[in-house]
């Protein structure tokens, strides 16, 4: 029980990475948040903690909205009773070059995967920074803090401004007892990427992969929680990547 009396939320964590991680906290002790605008599917997250005697409750959360974000945060504090770490997982992938990808889709990718990060992020940081403790990991990815890729200017773009927001975030805050790190998953099979590729593009992709596979939501979770616990308690300002070996030749 590494994360024993630990009370976590999630954002995002009504499918893929998010969900995985929301499984693993709680497995691991920790009373979890389960914070998504998919209603029925952050229900369902619930539902899988409660079905192996976890503890969860789920919160409705469009993270690009800033008093939507305050709220939940409170209510997390005031329900459960305090709030150790927060997983910013909420996240939305579209593909496009700068001349393909419209005003609103831009600005859209930049609320959800940047303003929601450090939205969320703020929120609980007005509550760590009181009690002198706390825990924020965010996604990132390995496309945007790493490399760029062709055809997706907009999430390139969210993704390595959540990397560099991390790093001004663990410095800001270290001498307060925040620890801020990024995870960066590789290609990994979840809903989200799954709805952006077909199937034959998914095993194309995976074939291009040192592991020659795609990741799982669950190995990502694994690294979440080395990074929620106190074994990584002189671990701040890391950029993490889960990749299968994907960063590692280009």
């Amino acid at each position: 029980m590494r994360l024993s009396s630990q009370v976590a939320l999630i954002t995002g964590a009504a499918s893929g990475i998010a969900r995985a991680v929301a499984i693993r906290f709680a497995q691991e002790g920790a009373t979890v948040m389960a914070a998504d605008a998919n209603e029925c599917g952050g229900s369902e997250t619930v539902d899988l903690v409660h079905a192996f005697g976890g503890k969860a409750q789920f919160a409705c959360l469009d993270v690009s909205q800033p008093e939507q974000v305050r709220q939940v945060v409170q209510r997390t504090i005031d329900e459960l009773g305090d709030l150790h770490i927060l997983f910013n997982g909420a996240g939305i992938l579209a593909y496009g070059t700068v001349l393909e990808t419209t005003e609103d889709a831009w600005n859209r990718m930049m609320a959800v995967n940047l303003t929601g990060t450090f939205l969320c992020s703020k929120a609980a940081l007005t509550h760590m920074v009181v009690k002198g403790h706390g825990v924020i990991i965010n996604v990132a990815s390995t496309t945007g803090s790493h490399d760029a890729c062709a055809h997706a200017a907009a999430y390139v773009t969210t993704k390595g401004g959540v990397t560099l927001l991390t790093r001004s975030m663990a410095i800001d805050y270290a001498k307060q007892g925040i620890r801020v790190n990024a995870i960066c998953p590789g290609p990994t099979d979840t809903p989200m990427l799954r709805n952006a590729l077909t199937l034959k593009e998914l095993e194309a992709f995976a074939r291009t992969l040192p592991m020659g596979r795609l990741g799982q939501p669950e190995e990502i979770a694994g690294a979440a929680l080395f990074l929620a616990s106190e074994d990584a308690s002189f671990v701040t300002g890391a950029v993490l990547y889960v990749d299968g070996g994907q960063t590692a030749e280009v």
